[in-house]
């Protein structure tokens, strides 16, 4: 298992910035991507953006442009800093591990981002 602890949402008004952080703990050694998702009231997770072991990233259409992540080579944290934010991204934000051996997700509580005037 993997402890996932996130932090850094919040209110802002739709053009501003937030960072969020992201903190693994755990069987570390069993992770393969870090990622963030998020779901808006009424709708299914969906994928924002995810690292791999080779440094390799995705981002939805959604996020491209706008969005960064960025992780740490020990594996120990994922951020997404997110710029240019729109009132459309008002969900919560989990953060995920992915794991190997056997495979599966660990999911964060989720933190709440909200974009409005």
């Amino acid at each position: 298992q993997v402890q996932v602890v996130e932090s850094g949402g919040g209110l802002v008004q739709p053009g501003g910035s937030l960072r969020l952080s992201c903190v693994f703990s755990g069987s570390i050694n069993r992770i393969y991507k870090r990622g963030w998702y998020r779901q808006a009231p009424g709708k299914q997770r969906e994928l924002v953006a995810y690292i791999n072991n080779v440094d390799r990233t995705i981002y939805s259409d959604s996020a491209k442009g706008r969005f960064t992540i960025s992780g740490d080579d020990a594996k120990t944290t994922v951020d997404l800093q997110m710029d240019s934010l729109k009132p459309e991204d008002t969900a919560v934000y989990y953060c995920n591990a992915g794991l190997l051996w056997p495979t599966e997700d660990n999911w964060g509580q989720g933190t709440q981002v909200t974009v409005s005037s």
